[in-house]
């Protein structure tokens, strides 16, 4: 299947359609699978990523330039 092709003959059907319920039932499918990533994530990912951004709002981190200084002793 050509991904390019399928979007091009829906967008052509779509634009062809005056049939509004088959706009909204389009409009629907794409706001369902709308996911937020942070949702898909464990609690244990979660509070992982919450202590890092504290760490950095703290100012406990190295960066980039002093983490490869450091592998390179």
């Amino acid at each position: 299947m050509d991904i390019q092709a399928e979007k091009i003959t829906l967008a052509q059907l779509l634009l062809q359609t005056e049939d509004v319920t088959i706009i909204k039932k389009v409009k629907a499918i794409f706001k369902k699978e709308k996911k937020d990533w942070w949702n898909e994530l464990s609690q244990d990912q979660k509070n992982e990523i919450e202590e890092a951004d504290k760490e950095i709002d703290r100012g406990e981190f190295l960066t980039s330039e002093a983490f490869f200084d450091l592998l390179k002793k």
